[in-house]
């Protein structure tokens, strides 16, 4: 069979209802557009998300000739997860797709869901570094956005955490996160999933009521029937996001004034710096400290802010967050990788 015979086959398994082939379209324009001629990998756990990810890419790279590359993290924090990540393999493998398989071979026993998203982008970005890869791409969908928005207000975060989740970010200097999903429903997801592979599995986690995801997920469930319709939620996240980049085109500016770069090393100007606003300063000094340790996410805003309010009196200030180290001289605030220098933890 030729390849495009083969990837005319392949869109007619995608094609099983009304939605797919216009989920299809867009996915592939975004990709058009977005990834062009550079190589991408997918990030695949074996839930309905990600399975529809790589089904909606395996028809892509065939349709394409595009070499693509299937990642799965085996974070071996469940007795069974060896087993479950084998069986993701064989599943894919049915469809004539290689899934490579990372372990994680550190210990995961606090904060489970944190440390374990650290750690997966982290084996991710290494896989990236070595095969030269520019682009990850997860199934990350509209329920998702909905779930982090919730679980971000109860926090009690500001703009740039309620705009929840961007299309594109930026993980290193190198390699970017793509969600190209983000507007399409899970139940949308599920279907082309469970027709594409014959079947999905299921994250015990996800209905472990231990995690705060789980119980927004189920209060979700209550909003729905109370009248509290999804795309309502969906607008208030598109609003705040469009607050979020107007935001940020203006601390762009304001990042201009106050930082000097010196090799893994960021000086903040106090006199630029202290007057702006709380939302203005705590993005900023996030993204310095984020910036320096190299990690894919910043402190905790609460701990931000509390170390900021020290910086605002305290000009002799020594400490550490986030792994830097943060050094108030006169009017400069100096932020450097925390093994560099010892300093008082936070």
């Amino acid at each position: 069979m030729s390849k495009k015979d083969l990837s005319v086959l392949k869109l007619k398994e995608l094609s099983l209802n009304n939605k797919t082939p216009r989920i299809y379209s867009s996915f592939k324009s975004q990709l058009d557009i977005i990834v062009k001629k550079k190589t991408f990998l997918v990030a695949v756990s074996g839930g309905s998300d990600s399975l529809a990810l790589s089904a909606l890419s395996h028809t892509y790279s065939i349709e394409k000739k595009k070499k693509i590359f299937f990642v799965l993290i085996d974070h071996s924090i469940r007795k069974n997860s060896s087993k479950e990540a084998q069986n993701v393999k064989n599943l894919l493998k049915k469809k004539k797709i290689n899934l490579i398989i990372l372990r994680n071979k550190k210990k995961i026993n606090n904060n489970v869901q944190s440390n374990a998203r650290e750690v997966r982008y982290k084996l991710l970005l290494n896989f990236c570094k070595k095969y030269k890869i520019k682009f990850i791409m997860t199934g990350h969908h509209r329920d998702d956005q909905i779930e982090t928005f919730l679980i971000r207000l109860s926090r009690g975060s500001g703009i740039q955490g309620l705009s929840s989740m961007s299309k594109i970010t930026s993980l290193s200097s190198t390699t970017k996160l793509l969600r190209p999903l983000l507007d399409e429903k899970k139940k949308d997801l599920s279907f082309i999933a469970k027709n594409y592979f014959g079947k999905i599995f299921k994250d015990p986690s996800n209905t472990d009521q231990k995690y705060l995801r789980t119980k927004i997920r189920n209060l979700i469930k209550r909003f729905e029937k109370s009248g509290i319709k999804h795309d309502r939620i969906i607008n208030s996240i598109n609003n705040l996001a469009s607050t979020r980049d107007t935001l940020n085109f203006y601390i762009q500016r304001v990042e201009k004034n106050c930082l000097i770069k010196k090799n893994n090393t960021i000086i903040i100007n106090l006199n630029f710096f202290l007057l702006e606003n709380n939302e203005v300063k705590l993005k900023i000094f996030s993204n310095c400290i984020k910036r320096v340790s190299k990690n894919y996410y910043p402190p905790r805003a609460k701990k931000t802010l509390n170390l900021l309010r020290r910086v605002e009196t305290n000009e002799k200030l020594k400490s550490t967050l986030g792994g830097c180290l943060i050094n108030r001289h006169k009017k400069n605030l100096i932020i450097s990788k925390e093994e560099l220098k010892k300093g008082k933890k936070l």
